[in-house]
């Protein structure tokens, strides 16, 4: 017969809580400031076309 499991504790929860938020919030600050070298054009990480005519004349 199936027996339940014991429960996690509330300090455990949270902590693991925490950690999930920390890294989000980490990868949300990449993004933002990914976003923002591509608005300045100091971007050296990032290949991308500036514009859909450059697109077409790669075709």
């Amino acid at each position: 017969m199936a027996v339940p499991k014991k429960r996690t504790s509330k300090s455990k929860s949270k902590s693991r809580k925490a950690i999930w938020n920390r890294k989000a919030y980490y990868e949300s600050k990449k993004a933002i400031s990914l976003g923002k070298s591509i608005l300045t054009g100091k971007s050296n990480s990032f290949i991308y076309l500036n514009s859909i005519s450059k697109l077409n004349e790669a075709d």
